[in-house]
Order: C-alpha cells, then sequence, then structure tokens
C-alpha cells in the first residue's frame, strides 16, 4: 500500500472502552491507527470505520498479545501495511475481580499475560522497529490507579499495575538513547460500560471522587495525545493520573467530605 505522511500508531485492545476512546482520539490528532482486538471484531470494525470518518487510515489486526508469536504476526502484519511505528499505546488488559484465597495459577497467569507480559513484549517490538528505522518514536502504557490503592478482590490486577509503572520507567531510561520516549497514563474509575457510576458500588465510588465524577474515555485519550506529541518530547519515564483527584484522600474508599472541615 501506499505510504502515508501521517505517523502510524498502533493501540492495542482498541475496540472498546478506553482503546476505542483513544484510537478515536489519535485519528483527530493526525494519526493512521492500527485497532488491535482479540474477541469483537465488529467492535473494532465500527472503531475502524469511526476513525476513517476522522480522515484516518485505520486497519484492524486480530492479536492475543498475552502471546508472544502473536506479538511477533502483529507487528510483522502491521509494519507491512503502514511501514511503520510512530506510536504504540499499551492499553490492553483484563480486569479480573476475585478474593485473595479464591485466585487460581490459571487465573493469575492470564492476567499476567494480558496486563504486564504484553506491555513488556509489545514495547520490545515496537522499539526494535522505531530503532531499525530511526524513528523517534513513543511508546504510552495505561495503568490503573490500583497500583496505589488497595481495593478488595485485585491483589493480582493491583500489583501488575504496580509492576507496569516500574516497567515504564526502565523502557524509559534503555530508550531514552534512541530518542524513544516511553510514559504511562494512570486512569481512575472510568465509564467504559456507560452506567457504571450509577450502579450501587459506583454510585458509592463516584461520591468519594473529589470532582464529583467517573472519568470519561476521552480524558484518557486526551492525555494520550499530549503525551505523544512534540509539546511532551521532554517528557519521559512519567506517569499521568488521570482520576479526579480519586487518590487525594487516604483511601478511594475512605469518606471525603468537602469542606471547611474536611
Amino acid at each position: 500500500m501506499t505510504a502515508s505522511s501521517r505517523p502510524a500508531a498502533l493501540i492495542t485492545g482498541a475496540s472498546r472502552g478506553i482503546g476505542r476512546g483513544i484510537a478515536l482520539a489519535l485519528a483527530e490528532a493526525g494519526y493512521d491507527v492500527g485497532i488491535n482486538y482479540v474477541s469483537s471484531k465488529p467492535a473494532a470494525h465500527d472503531v475502524a470505520e469511526a476513525c476513517r470518518g476522522r480522515g484516518a487510515r485505520a486497519e484492524i489486526f486480530h492479536a492475543d498479545v498475552g502471546n508472544t508469536s502473536a506479538i511477533a504476526r502483529l507487528f510483522e502484519t502491521f509494519v507491512a501495511r503502514f511501514g511503520r511505528v510512530d506510536l504504540l499505546v499499551n492499553n490492553a488488559g483484563i480486569s479480573l475481580k476475585v478474593p485473595f484465597l479464591e485466585t487460581t495459577e490459571e487465573q493469575y497467569d492470564s492476567i499476567m499475560a494480558t496486563n504486564l507480559k504484553s506491555v513488556f513484549f509489545c514495547t520490545q517490538a515496537a522499539a526494535r522497529v522505531m530503532i531499525e528505522r530511526g524513528t523517534r518514536g513513543v511508546i504510552i502504557n495505561n495503568s490503573s490507579i490500583h497500583r496505589e490503592v488497595q481495593l478488595p478482590a485485585s491483589s493480582v490486577y493491583g500489583p501488575i499495575k504496580a509492576a507496569l509503572e516500574k516497567f515504564t520507567r526502565h523502557a524509559a531510561l534503555e530508550l531514552a538513547p534512541y530518542g524513544i520516549r516511553v510514559n504511562a497514563v494512570t486512569p481512575g474509575c472510568t465509564k467504559v460500560r456507560g452506567n457504571e457510576d450509577t450502579e450501587p458500588r459506583g454510585s458509592l465510588l463516584r461520591s468519594r471522587i473529589p470532582l464529583g465524577r467517573y472519568g470519561l474515555p476521552e480524558d484518557v485519550a486526551h492525555a494520550v495525545v499530549f503525551l505523544a506529541s512534540e509539546k511532551a518530547s521532554y517528557i519521559t519515564g512519567a506517569s499521568l493520573i488521570i482520576d479526579g483527584g480519586a487518590v487525594l484522600p487516604a483511601g478511594l474508599l475512605s469518606r471525603y467530605t468537602p469542606g471547611p472541615e474536611s
């Protein structure tokens, strides 16, 4: 295919939720986009069409990024179609809420593969392409405030997100000599289904977020666009928290009462 003058971005787990919002925002910002999905092909097609409506070239890529062989094929195919990788957004992730004493090895391995192993090896694959082509690229990892708040039934997910942010800093250090920047975005409670903040648990959490609302996918997407831009050219190894102030109180589940005595 004819190479485009637009930079090329690959977003993992981009068929819905935050990944979808990131794909749309990048298309709006002038990127051609690759939309990775694992199970929802119709949804991936819908995202691609929406990106094309914003003037971007958009392609969908099926791959389970928790598998290193699938990662290798994903990047081989992406580079064959786009000819370059300017931006990688490691967004794919699963959140399985299960009590610590009931967590199985299979559940642990599944979360680890999708939420951390995929980030490590997708980052490695993207960096190799960038270095080979002399691209001063950007890699952005999607983390979570679970990295620092302790919520029930998150004893696998939370520690993995903390590890992801540590990895972000290590990758930033090692890739800086090549002009490749690596950063993270750290969302808090975010509406990806549309009704999370009206359910009983969501209403409770919303009442304890200082800014008084759940985040939206576009809140995270705007941060990704900024971190990928030249305006952030001196930022690497950083994590941008996008949580409405949720981690400011002693804990997200701690009662927060605004006012002079709070």
